[in-house]
């Protein structure tokens, strides 16, 4: 999107996160090209652009996908950093110089805007206070939902009382998506600025990676053993108990009841974690010969198992959107979605781009399976129709909900 006629001025925004992320850096350099958006990005730590230690994953990840470029960034520089190596934390590191940051050398403030990514951390306080006392609007993102981990009444009381201050302190909020729009509402109230900045990826991106891969699809079969003409389930995630493919893996076994074993779909369980032993534990108990754990697979390998798949299942619980399942989407691979995967309200329709079921609820997710896999031509008109679903929901809808709320935080722009 290019600036509206009319449009003379520039905006100089600054944007405050934790450290370089590999979904966000895309987007970035697009918002950098907009060319009355002056975007200038802060960093908190840098641990991201080395090899680290993911806790999720359990092993040692080196993102392959450039992090840093096609925009303007600086990493400030820390009071101190208590938190486990390669780590971010509420509490750690604490940075220094945001203030000094936010400003020119008289002390005015160097930008029109300050954008926030995320609330609960010492360092996002800290600039919003600091861009407060400057007189900085503050754009607010983040993914929270309503549906979050129980609380006692007294920490839904603190948690109240905190963000009714802290709403003093933003000007706007940039939902992410329906249920995050919704936890905004609830404590900010209805008539709070929200600006839709959708959770998307590089749509093209993936789409484009997978169609290079459709040529090396016999390949990829061949190295993990699998036998041509047969379906794919694939999952992909950190394995942590959260993610629950231990439901996938049983309600794989259900499904797999009464069905001709040279048609049946082998199941594809991509990633590394803290639940991986019991998993294939469990694989083994079960007697699925059909299960591969193929490890850790780097962002720019997960188009060739998109291609590859039938579909994609997510069965998470506590996920407040789900970015994965965009990118499969991309790829033309229908979804099945927990309903605790934030993204099903706003990307997946029951029974056209794929299929939800109540998170936890095995039978229901062994019915979604039979639903995809009525016939050979269910899961490509559930591809094309998440195609078509996640083409309306893209880096450009990200200019226009981010131009419209700076439009509206410092009537430099239009939206």
């Amino acid at each position: 999107m290019t600036p509206s006629a009319g449009s003379t001025h520039t905006v100089r925004l600054a944007y405050l996160v934790s450290h370089p992320i590999q979904y966000q850096a895309p987007l970035l350099a697009r918002i950098a090209r907009e060319p009355d958006i002056d975007l200038t990005v802060f960093f908190t730590s840098d641990h991201s652009l080395r090899p680290f230690l993911d806790p999720g994953f359990g092993v040692e990840v080196s993102w392959d996908t450039p992090l840093l470029e096609g925009y303007r960034s600086h990493f400030l520089p820390r009071h101190f950093d208590s938190a486990p190596v390669n780590e971010v934390t509420a509490l750690s590191p604490v940075s220094r110089g945001i203030r000094r940051a936010l400003s020119n050398p008289d002390g005015s403030p160097a930008f029109d805007a300050l954008w926030v990514h995320g609330y609960a951390t010492i360092n996002s306080l800290q600039a919003i206070f600091h861009a407060n006392t400057l007189g900085i609007p503050v754009l607010l993102r983040a993914d929270m939902w309503l549906g979050d981990r129980p609380r006692s009444p007294f920490k839904l009381a603190i948690k109240n009382l905190c963000l009714r201050l802290l709403r003093t302190g933003i000007t706007a909020t940039l939902p992410v998506g329906s249920v995050n729009a919704a936890y905004w509402r609830h404590y900010f109230g209805d008539d709070f600025p929200q600006f839709l900045m959708p959770y998307a990826v590089d749509n093209k991106f993936f789409a484009r990676q997978a169609a290079a891969a459709a040529p090396r699809q016999a390949a990829l079969r061949a190295e993990l053993g699998l036998e041509p003409g047969r379906p794919v389930i694939l999952f992909a995630s950190k394995l942590q108990s959260r993610k629950h493919a231990d439901d996938l893996v049983q309600a794989y076994a259900y499904f797999l009841e009464n069905r001709p074993a040279a048609a049946a779909p082998y199941l594809l369980i991509v990633g590394d974690g803290e639940e991986r032993s019991r998993l294939e534990a469990h694989v083994r108990q079960l007697g699925l010969t059909g299960v591969r754990f193929p490890g850790f697979r780097n962002q720019s390998e997960l188009p060739r198992f998109f291609e590859l798949a039938d579909v994609f299942v997510l069965p998470s619980r506590h996920e407040p959107w789900g970015l994965i399942v965009n990118e499969a989407m991309a790829t033309g691979c229908p979804v099945i979605v927990s309903t605790e995967v934030g993204a099903h309200a706003d990307l997946v329709t029951h029974g056209v781009e794929g299929c939800v079921f109540p998170t936890g609820n095995i039978a229901a997710l062994t019915e979604a399976l039979r639903t995809v896999f009525a016939s050979p031509e269910v899961p490509r008109r559930m591809g094309e129709s998440a195609r078509r679903r996640i083409a309306h929901w893209t880096f450009e809808h990200n200019i226009r909900g981010l131009r419209q709320a700076l439009a509206f935080a410092t009537h430099k722009i239009k939206a």
